[in-house]
């Protein structure tokens, strides 16, 4: 049964978000819905040596060895619900261990899911309940049902320095990476630098700002154990039908957005004949299409976009589309997530040299930065959404974070301008807290 509710689904999901009966939650746009995932049923947890499935009072505790997804969707088998989503997110060292190389892995999970007590589909013809509890279900009613736009539609947004912090040059970086390109050692590699808010934010009021002045392939709003995360992402890193039909959106290729039409025509037509983003982008779906073979039933695999530009948020982007069949075993969706993790559009080709350079060249890890926040079915389902574009906060910090592929013709002023055209279309709509008193 369809309960309407007043304003967008996006404000519906915003209201529930700020005064929702859960503490912990994750909501998750895609393809025109919005999902909220409210308080935590059971929980699971990868770290480097083990998966750990926590549901009502019992605790399974697993190690796993080579890959630790056969570990996980062996526990979430266990679930006793015969039907489940779980929403969460997976950081960019998950990628380290599907490489065995966990000597460069440290305390920090890799992977945060949870079944939720509460499951709330958000259409534009209304909402759809799935509670465990009566009260729940009673408390989010209330909150659709209120007829009252989040108060974060009014904040002014923040300017946010994007320069570099002392000590840190990101374009000394890009050099030495171009300089290990002309050697031989890798053909490109995805850098990315972090640049600190010093204003404590409302996310639910970021998250309704930004997603009202983007146009991404996914948005998500989480508050998972000690993290906190609002993004607007580009472009997905795998998405899995029930029926095992999957896909991959390797985005590749920058310019910006301004709102001049005439001057972002130029740069969309500066940006499908520049040799450095059209080769950027080609080995780009070419890792795409071999992981894909890899994974998928023999002659299935196509390619249904070829660089197109996909315009999201303050820039634009080349952007293509590899599809293909999974085989019809009981493995479900995760050999393709480990196929194509982490995106190649945000560590490099190849892969493992990839890392090695992110590891040499970036300060410290990356956590969920270019990691994936993603949903999955026990009827096999998987979307995935890449992590960029997104403002984190943790531990008493919040920073942003965002990166330009490398290559041989790579030019270390030109990627870190599009480093700050990337943290703009989310820096622009970032909203401060308010406090008491009504000030930000």
């Amino acid at each position: 049964m369809l309960i309407p509710y007043p304003g967008s689904p996006l404000q519906a999901a915003v209201r529930l978000a700020e005064n929702g009966p859960h503490d912990q939650y994750v909501i998750y746009e895609r393809k025109g819905s919005w999902w909220y995932a409210g308080g935590v049923r059971a929980s699971l947890v990868v770290d480097r040596e083990h998966v750990t499935l926590d549901h009502r009072d019992e605790r399974i505790r697993t190690p796993w060895q080579g890959d630790p997804l056969p570990t996980v969707r062996t526990l979430l088998a266990q679930l006793p619900e015969q039907e489940w989503r779980v929403y969460g997110w997976a950081a960019f060292e998950l990628s380290y261990a599907l490489q065995g190389e966990t000597e460069y892995l440290d305390e920090a999970p890799l992977i945060h899911l949870v079944l939720p007590r509460s499951e709330v589909r958000l259409a534009p013809d209304g909402a759809e309940l799935q509670c465990t509890d009566e009260a729940d279900a009673a408390a989010i009613g209330a909150v659709l049902a209120a007829d009252c736009s989040p108060a974060g539609i009014e904040h002014a947004p923040l300017d946010v320095d994007l320069a570099e912090p002392p000590g840190e040059s990101y374009q000394e970086a890009v050099k030495r990476a171009v300089g290990a390109i002309n050697d031989g050692d890798l053909q490109k590699v995805i850098l990315s630098r972090a640049v600190p808010v010093e204003t404590e934010l409302d996310l639910p009021a970021t998250y309704l700002a930004g997603r009202m002045a983007n146009s991404p392939a996914r948005s998500f709003l989480l508050k998972l154990g000690d993290i906190e995360a609002t993004g607007f992402s580009p472009e997905t890193v795998v998405e899995v039908a029930a029926n095992g039909r999957v896909s991959t959106q390797p985005l590749a290729g920058t310019r910006a957005l301004t709102g001049d039409d005439a001057a972002d025509a130029a740069r969309r037509a500066d940006l499908l004949t520049d040799p450095k983003e059209i080769y950027e982008h080609a080995i780009s779906v070419q890792v795409a299409w071999d992981e894909m073979v890899a994974t998928c039933t023999e002659g299935s695999v196509r390619a249904e976009e070829f660089m197109t530009v996909k315009e999201r948020g303050s820039v634009q982007h080349l952007a293509s589309r590899v599809s293909g069949q999974l085989p019809h075993d009981d493995r479900g969706p995760w050999p393709a997530l480990a196929a194509v993790f982490p995106a190649v559009t945000a560590s490099g080709v190849p892969k493992s040299a990839a890392y090695r350079t992110i590891r040499e060249l970036e300060q410290g890890p990356r956590g969920l930065y270019s990691g994936a926040v993603l949903t999955v079915g026990s009827d096999g389902f998987l979307d995935a959404a890449l992590t960029l574009r997104t403002v984190f906060r943790s531990q008493g910090r919040t920073w942003l974070r965002a990166g330009a592929g490398i290559v041989g013709q790579s030019l270390p002023e030109r990627e870190f301008e599009e480093t700050c055209e990337k943290l703009r279309s989310v820096s622009r709509t970032l909203v401060a807290r308010r406090t008491e008193s009504g000030q930000e």
